[in-house]
C-alpha cells in the first residue's frame, strides 16, 4: 500500500537533496537527453507556428494597453519568449507581454517614462534571478488558490474598463484617470462622443472570434478577426483609429540593445515598480507552469524557471520590451497544439520577428477598436466565473479571501491585494488548524486489545496489482497542495484502480479540493478508478462544491467498503 506519510514501523530516511544541476537544468537539455527526433521537431515547429499567430495581435494588444508603441510587446515576445522557452523550467512555457501586467506597466509609464520602465524591467529581472537561485520559488507556490481566482479577476475587471474608450472610439476631455471609480466618471461624461465606426469594428471582431472558437475551434479566431476588421475600415473607409494613424505603424526590425539611464537616485524611483514586477511576474509565470503540469502531467522546476524569467525581463528592457512572463493562454494554446518541447517556444518567438521583418507595414491597418475588442475577450477568459462561483459557495472563510483580495485589486492596488489576501488567507488556516484539534476524554492510557476479525483472510487484497491505496493524513490545505499533488501525479502507473483515504484528513480547503479535482481529472483520462474513501461530511460537501462527484469518482465509507465496490464491479463486468 502507498501511503503519502511515512509508516511509523519503517526507517526513516532523510530526503535526498537535489543537486544545484539537477535544480537548474533547463528543460530544453532535457528534453535533448531524451532523445529528440524529426517527428518531435515537426509537431513543435507545428505548434510555435500556432501560438505565434495568436501571440502576434495580443503582443501588440497588450503594449498599447500598456500606454507603450505596439512594436514593444513584439520585442517581449521575441527576445524575452525565446529566452523564457530556452532556459526556462517548463517543457510549455510560452513567454511574452501579459495582460496581468497591464495596470503595472501603465501606471509605471505614466509616472517615470518608458526609460523608468525599461530600468524597473531590468532590476526586476535580476530581483528574478535573486529569487530563483535563494530557491525562494518553492515558497510563491503556498499562494492560496482563492488569492490567485480573485486577483485574476481583479485584473480582468480593470483590464476592460481600460479598453472602454478604444471600444466605442470616446473622446474624453482629459487624461484617463487610473483608478477605477474616476475613470468610470471620466467615461459617462464622454458618452456622447461615441464613434459608431469604432463601436461596429469592436463588436465585429468580439463577434467574429466568439463564433469561430465556437465552430472552427482550430481555426486562429484573433488572427482573423483582426485582419477581417482591418480589411473592412480599408475597404470601406471608416472614420476608425488605426495602428499607422495614431503610431505611425511598427519599425521592420528589432531595436539595437541599449541600457536605459541608470543611477541611484533613478534606481531607487523605481524600485517599488521593480519589487510589484518581479513578484507578479514570479506568480504569474508560476502558475503558468502548474496550468501546463496539469495539462500534460509534466512537472516544471519552479526555481530554474524564475531564473530564465530573470534572464529573460533583462534581456527583454535591453532591446526596448516591457515585462515578460509566462502566458497561460499562449502557454495552453501550445500544449494543445501538440508541442512535444520548449523548441516549439523558441519557434513561436522566431516565427513574429519573421512577421514583423516581413509584414510590418500591414500593421498600419489595424484598428485600435480591434485590438481592444481582442482584450476584451482576453478579459472575458481572464474572469474564471465558475471557479469565482465555487470559492462563494465553498465556505465563507475562502469567500472573504477571495472578495477582499478580488475588491482590493480593483480599487487599491494590486500588490495590497496579494499581500492582504495572504495575510486573510493565513488567519484563516490558523483558525482551521486550531478548530481541527480534537481531545478526547474517558481514554484509557493503555489500548484494550482487540481480537482477530472473524472473517477469513482475503490473499487477493495483498496481491492485487490493480489496486492502490493512497492515504494521506493530516491537514490537507494550501502549503500542502504541492506535495500531494507530485504523489497522485502517479496514480496512472499501471494500475486501473485508486482509492484515496481520507479518514485521517481533519481539514480540507479550496486549494486541496482542485487537486484532487485535477488528480480526479487526470485518472478518467487514463482510464483509472477513482473512489475516495473514509471523508467526512464537510470534506465531502468541499470537494462535491469542486465538482468532485460522479461520475468522477465515487465515495465509500472505508477501504474495506471501497474494495467491495471494486469487487462488485468487476463481477458484473464478467457477466
Amino acid at each position: 500500500m502507498d501511503q503519502i506519510r511515512q509508516s511509523s514501523h519503517a526507517p526513516a530516511q532523510r530526503p535526498v537533496r537535489p543537486t544545484f544541476s539537477e535544480l537548474f537544468t533547463p528543460k530544453l537539455v532535457t528534453v535533448w537527453r531524451e532523445g529528440y527526433t524529426r517527428d518531435h521537431l515537426k509537431a513543435d515547429a507545428l505548434a510555435g507556428l500556432t501560438v505565434a499567430i495568436v501571440a502576434l495581435p495580443l503582443s501588440m494588444a497588450i503594449a498599447i494597453a500598456s500606454g507603450v508603441t505596439p512594436e514593444r510587446g513584439l520585442y517581449t515576445s521575441i527576445v524575452g519568449g525565446f529566452l523564457i522557452s530556452a532556459f526556462g523550467g517548463s517543457r510549455f512555457q510560452i513567454g511574452g507581454p501579459a495582460g496581468a501586467f497591464i495596470v503595472l506597466v501603465a501606471a509605471t509609464v505614466a509616472r517615470v517614462g518608458v526609460d523608468g520602465l525599461l530600468l524597473a524591467t531590468m532590476m526586476a529581472g535580476v530581483f528574478l534571478l535573486a529569487i530563483g537561485y535563494l530557491r525562494l520559488g518553492t515558497y510563491i507556490k503556498f499562494i492560496p488558490y482563492p488569492v490567485t481566482v480573485g486577483f485574476t479577476a481583479g485584473i480582468a475587471i480593470i483590464i476592460f474598463s481600460g479598453q472602454i474608450v478604444e471600444l466605442f472610439g470616446l473622446k474624453l476631455a482629459g487624461p484617463e484617470p487610473g483608478p477605477l471609480v474616476p475613470k468610470l466618471m471620466a467615461l459617462a461624461e464622454a458618452i456622447g462622443t461615441i464613434n459608431p465606426a469604432a463601436t461596429f469594428v469592436a463588436v465585429l471582431t468580439i463577434a467574429t472570434i466568439v463564433m469561430l472558437k465556437r465552430w472552427w475551434p482550430k481555426w486562429p479566431a484573433m488572427l482573423i478577426a483582426i485582419a477581417l476588421a482591418s480589411l473592412v475600415v480599408a475597404v470601406l473607409s471608416l472614420p476608425a483609429e488605426t495602428i499607422g494613424t495614431r503610431y505611425g505603424g511598427i519599425p521592420s526590425s528589432l531595436q539595437w540593445p541599449a541600457f536605459p539611464p541608470v543611477s541611484l537616485a533613478r534606481m531607487i524611483d523605481v524600485l517599488p515598480d521593480a519589487v510589484a514586477f518581479a513578484l507578479l511576474g514570479a506568480i504569474e509565470s508560476l502558475l503558468s507552469a502548474v496550468v501546463a503540469d496539469g495539462m500534460t502531467g509534466r512537472r516544471h522546476r519552479s526555481n530554474c524557471e524564475l531564473v530564465a524569467q530573470g534572464f529573460a525581463n533583462i534581456a527583454s528592457a535591453v532591446f526596448g520590451g516591457i515585462c515578460a512572463t509566462g502566458t497561460i493562454a499562449r502557454t495552453a494554446t501550445n500544449v494543445r497544439a501538440g508541442a512535444h518541447g520548449p523548441v516549439s517556444g523558441m519557434i513561436h518567438s522566431a516565427v513574429l520577428l519573421m512577421l514583423m521583418l516581413v509584414a510590418a507595414p500591414l500593421a498600419s491597418y489595424i484598428p485600435l477598436a480591434a485590438l481592444a475588442g481582442v482584450l476584451a475577450v482576453v478579459c472575458w477568459n481572464m474572469f474564471e466565473k465558475q471557479a469565482f462561483a465555487t470559492l462563494l459557495r465553498a465556505s465563507r472563510g475562502d469567500a472573504l479571501v477571495l472578495m477582499a483580495t478580488f475588491l482590493i485589486v480593483i480599487f487599491r492596488d494590486l500588490t495590497e491585494g496579494i499581500v492582504v489576501g495572504f495575510a486573510l488567507g493565513s488567519i484563516l488556516f490558523i483558525d482551521r488548524m486550531a478548530k481541527s484539534i480534537a481531545v478526547e476524554a474517558d481514554q484509557t492510557l493503555v489500548p484494550d486489545d482487540v481480537a482477530d476479525a472473524t472473517s477469513a483472510y482475503d490473499s487477493s487484497e495483498a496481491t492485487d496489482t490493480d489496486t492502490v491505496v493512497y492515504r494521506i493524513s493530516g491537514a490537507f490545505f494550501f502549503g500542502a497542495a504541492s506535495t500531494v499533488g507530485t504523489v497522485l501525479d502517479r496514480i496512472a502507473d499501471q494500475r486501473r484502480n485508486f482509492i484515496l483515504d481520507c479518514s485521517a484528513v481533519p481539514f480540507f480547503d479550496s486549494t486541496a479540493a482542485n487537486v484532487i479535482e485535477g488528480a480526479a481529472h487526470k485518472a478518467r483520462r487514463a482510464g483509472v478508478r477513482f473512489i475516495i474513501s473514509g471523508a467526512s461530511p464537510q470534506i465531502r460537501r468541499m470537494l462535491i462544491n469542486h465538482g468532485v462527484k460522479r461520475p468522477l469518482v465515487t465515495y465509500a465509507a472505508s477501504i474495506k467498503d471501497a474494495r467491495a465496490q471494486l469487487r462488485q464491479s468487476g463481477a458484473a463486468e464478467t457477466l
